[in-house]
């Protein structure tokens, strides 16, 4: 049975891990002693290490010939150039390539935000990189790390997800609050994956990826934000959030919020459907919200 180690275990590796056992001996990486005990219940192999820490990494290598990497890159202060570097994914690959093997496979989750603002365009991933914020001039220093390595004889595939939302995961709180959203004259298209969806693509990645290859990892919709955030407030029986033109935004919310609105985009999601033979359980932001309403009303039954 081949190893795989996970890193970075948030939310997507605890849907993932369930997928994996039986197939794989799993390995899981840890910051947080008080989680060993989390993921060796639930029959993974906790490995205590920091991204953070270069030194901690040094039991990973050459643990695992799989890697599935969901670790985000630290947050930084600043924001200028300086910042555009993704440290943990360099000490990942650090640690990796001091193995007497290196990993036959790697996944990663990226976001499609390297792609910047589209203007609203329907886009594959041929649609060249143009990040425009930090974090995701973080993201694509990532890849390119990935991509190079990948050139050592590793296949590495590159998932770019868009919004993950999940029962537990929808804008209710900002809806509650009546956050403002821009008018449908302004607005810009979001795309959104269930985490449900993403876990599988995952795990479709792992088996059919091919070598240095990115995948739009992200479901069928085609929607604007608003539309999205009534759709919510429709469904959970909420006021309606009210809209705003873009000048009444800029004046009205924080930057936060309005780098949220400066992008638009839709992606075009075959490749994951053709190459990784992925099946949608939710392909539409619709299903989900509606499998979300009914998850709830189960809970309080």
């Amino acid at each position: 049975m081949q190893k795989l180690l996970i890193v970075g275990c948030g939310d997507i590796a605890r849907r993932l891990l369930p997928h994996l056992l039986g197939h794989y001996r799993v390995f899981a990486l840890v910051r947080d002693p008080e989680q060993l005990a989390f993921w060796r219940n639930r029959g993974a192999s906790p490995v205590l290490a920091d991204l953070d820490q270069a030194r901690s990494l040094q039991r990973i290598a050459g643990l695992a010939e799989i890697v599935v990497h969901l670790a985000p890159p630290a947050a930084t202060r600043t924001g200028c150039a300086n910042d555009w570097h993704d440290t943990r994914t360099r000490s990942l690959l650090a640690a990796l390539g001091r193995g007497l093997s290196l990993p036959q496979r790697i996944v990663y989750i990226s976001t499609s935000g390297v792609y910047g603002d589209c203007a609203g365009e329907r886009i594959d991933e041929t649609r060249a990189v143009r990040p425009a914020t930090a974090r995701a001039h973080r993201r694509v220093d990532a890849e390119r790390q990935l991509r190079a390595f990948g050139r050592r004889g590793v296949v590495v595939s590159i998932l770019r997800a868009p919004g993950i939302y999940a029962a537990d995961r929808l804008p209710l709180e900002r809806v509650r609050q009546g956050t403002a959203a821009l008018r449908d004259a302004d607005d810009v298209y979001t795309n959104h994956v269930h985490a449900e969806d993403l876990a599988m693509i995952t795990c479709a990645a792992l088996r059919y990826g091919r070598s240095n290859r990115s995948y739009n990892a992200t479901d069928d919709s085609e929607i604007t934000m608003g539309t999205y955030f009534d759709l919510v407030a429709d469904r959970f029986g909420l006021p309606r959030v009210p809209r705003l033109s873009r000048v009444e935004a800029q004046r009205q919310l924080s930057p936060l919020q309005l780098s949220f609105m400066s992008e638009s985009r839709r992606l075009d999601n075959q490749r994951i459907k053709k190459e990784l033979r992925a099946r949608l359980r939710f392909p539409r932001v619709e299903d989900g919200v509606a499998a979300a309403v009914s998850e709830r009303k189960s809970s309080c039954s």
